[in-house]
């Protein structure tokens, strides 16, 4: 077992994930090197000052735009949409490995026979006129659907379809105009190899050893116990994640990790240890001032990241407006080793405007200069990445 302080823990998670010292990672490369790294980023459509996977990767890709993301998933096809952390999306490498929730999706399409007709449709279409959104066609029927995947679906029969044929690997997203998905044959974009090749694992314990090992690795740091970082992993409850546990500890793949003062256990992928090592070394890195994504990789799990950072963070989105401590859409601030505080930004995109429009410190925080410097830099470096010409900010007190 290996033995950290609480600022060993930090510096290993921030570095893991390149926001700690120097950037890591740069440009396009960049982005597909960190979208390998954590297996996947998640996806939410929510557009306020960028896009969940936007902020993700503006946070650690050194000159990073939205276009690099988009030509990654709809030029290249390195990346690809596709559920794994709930919408996610993933490497294109990674696709026989979920398989199974397509064969899944595949016998669920068998309890409604009528919906092979509206296939043929839809299949029809797209090869006379190419990819196709909800609107662009009008199937007949109304039915209470309910995607084997993820989606819910009400009596929108053609969206209903679109999202079946996706659930089973037949059609990809070709495209995003904003909240809006076009579709396309997946057979255009995916290679045979990785298209047809069959699931690369044995059985669901196999399985789920991948799924946890991966997402050990999207984190840095995890403990087996009930986790919002778990999520929409089928069948793995305490039971067989209890298994999990034991099996990557026996077959040496993940190492435990106690931190001072914490009553859980952690655990990290072998692959992290020089990483550890190197914390070890007592390094000073330079500090940077980050703002992070309300479903960042980083925070995953909010009770670790409460534990850890002694930072306690709720994406309030959801959230009644009059219920709300802070705002519709308020992103963490990271500042060195340190989560100190939150900011509600906003892009006005008419105006090419980054309004902040509010800056709230943890108590412990005063704003020095340096630390006025550091947001400046900040919200300068995201105002770029929102293609905004000026800044407005509201008060930094």
């Amino acid at each position: 077992m290996i033995q950290l302080t609480n600022r060993q823990a930090r510096q290993f998670l921030l570095l893991k994930h390149g926001l700690l010292g120097e950037y890591q990672f740069a440009g396009k490369q960049g982005v597909l090197d960190f979208v390998r790294q954590v297996g996947c980023i998640q996806y939410d459509p929510i557009d306020v000052c960028g896009k969940n996977a936007e902020l993700v990767l503006q946070s650690r890709i050194k000159g990073f735009t939205k276009n690099m993301l988009a030509e990654l998933l709809y030029q290249d096809r390195s990346l690809v949409d596709y559920p794994d952390k709930n919408l996610a999306i993933i490497p294109v490498e990674d696709w026989p490995y979920f398989e199974r929730y397509r064969q899944a999706a595949r016998q669920h399409a068998k309890r409604y026979p009528e919906m092979e007709t509206l296939i043929e449709q839809v299949r029809a279409h797209i090869q006379n006129h190419g990819a196709l959104s909800s609107d662009d066609l009008k199937l007949d029927g109304n039915f209470a659907w309910q995607s084997a995947i993820h989606w819910s679906s009400g009596n929108n029969s053609t969206r209903s379809v679109l999202e079946q044929m996706y659930s089973t690997g037949e059609l990809v997203i070709h495209h995003k105009k904003g909240t809006r998905k076009y579709y396309d044959l997946a057979e255009k974009y995916i290679e045979p190899n990785l298209l047809n090749a069959p699931e690369p694992l044995e059985g669901e314990l196999e399985h789920h050893k991948w799924r946890v090992l991966r997402r050990i690795g999207a984190v840095g740091l995890l403990w087996n116990r009930a986790s919002d970082a778990w999520l929409n992993i089928w069948g793995l409850k305490a039971k067989q994640r209890n298994e999990v546990f034991r099996l990557l500890l026996h077959e040496a793949r993940i190492v435990a990790v106690a931190v001072d003062q914490m009553k859980d256990i952690l655990y990290c992928r072998v692959e992290d240890l020089p990483l550890i090592e190197d914390v070890l070394q007592n390094p000073a890195p330079k500090w940077r001032c980050e703002l992070i994504a309300p479903l960042d990789n980083f925070i995953w799990d909010r009770k670790l990241i409460n534990e850890l950072f002694g930072f306690d963070y709720t994406w309030e989105i959801y959230t009644p407006a009059i219920k709300r401590k802070f705002g519709y859409y308020v992103l963490p601030l990271l500042y060195g080793e340190s989560l100190i505080g939150r900011a509600e930004v906003i892009a006005e995109r008419k105006s090419g405007t980054l309004v902040v429009k509010n800056i709230w410190y943890e108590k412990d925080i005063k704003p020095t200069k340096q630390l006025r410097t550091a947001l400046n830099h900040c919200f300068q470096n995201f105002a770029l990445f929102n293609e905004c010409e000026t800044i407005s900010i509201k008060s930094m007190d």
